[in-house]
Formats: structure tokens, sequence, C-alpha cells
């Protein structure tokens, strides 16, 4: 987004926007202003969200050692959180540079996809009742985006591996 916006900006030094160009910034502008009052609600509710998670966390897997549920709880709040920054952006290249290249290998080599994974369905539960359809259309292809990439590896290469 940040890119369109300047784009623009260089376009008027020497001349006045024509109206297409003038429509364009309009819908950027608004655009942003959808995203930012999701970024906002995300950013002040982070923490009831994943406390619900963390609880549920905790039912789900009584016997699962506490460190290992914290680290995921601690993976999909940085993700959470990269994938708000991106979504304010408007930018999947921020989110796929920042946090799936890395994580996605710890998560793997940890084994911890089946945590994870339940992690992943009840931040998008929660996240689904908080937001409005209109407002998860935003910030669902970030959320898919870290679904495939995290989740979805492991389990289609083990797929793999086993048909062989």
């Amino acid at each position: 987004m940040q890119k369109d916006f300047e784009l623009l900006f260089y376009e008027a030094e020497d001349h006045y926007l024509p109206s297409s160009d003038l429509n364009l910034l309009k819908n950027s502008a608004n655009s942003l202003k959808k995203r930012l009052e999701i970024y906002r609600v995300l950013r002040d509710q982070e923490v009831p969200i994943f406390q619900f998670i963390a609880d549920n966390l905790v039912e789900s897997f009584p016997d699962e050692n506490t460190k290992c549920l914290e680290k995921g709880l601690k993976h999909w709040m940085s993700v959470m959180r990269y994938a708000a920054m991106a979504m304010l952006l408007n930018n999947p290249d921020y989110f796929r540079h920042r946090i799936l290249e890395w994580l996605t290998d710890i998560i793997q080599a940890q084994e911890m996809v089946t945590i994870e994974t339940h992690i992943f369905e009840n931040l998008k539960q929660g996240l689904e009742e908080m937001l409005s359809s209109e407002q998860m259309e935003l910030l669902n292809p970030f959320l898919e985006q870290a679904k495939i990439t995290l989740l979805e590896t492991k389990s289609q290469s083990e797929t793999l591996m086993v048909g062989e």
C-alpha cells in the first residue's frame, strides 16, 4: 500500500492527478481506514483472545509440557502480530519474509504441528466471533497463508513419504 501512495505522489509532482488516480487514492485511503480499525481491535484484544486460547489449550492437552504449550502460544502471538501489520500494509510479502520463513522450520523441527493446529483453529474461531465478516475478509488471507505455510507443509511431506 505504501508503494501505491508513493507512486501517486511522485506522479503528482508535475501535474494534478486525473480522476482515476484520485479514485484510486480515495479507495486506498478508505481501505487503510478499515485496516487500521482491525489492527486496533487485534492490538487491544490480544490478551483476551490468547487467554481464551491458552485456557482451551490446557484443557485439550492436559498431559503436554507447559513450556511446549507456551511456546506454541508465543508462536501464534507473533504470527498474529505480523499478520496484523501485513494486513495493515496490505503486503503478503512482508508477512512471509518476517515470520513464515523462519517459524516454519521451528514448528516442524519441534513436532508441534498438532498443538499449533489447535491454536490456529481456536484463534480463527475467536477472531470470527470478534470481527465482522468484512473485517475477516481483510485478515483471512494472512491467516490462511500462515496455516498453509506453517501447518500443512509437514503433513503434506509426511503423506508423500508414506505413499512412496
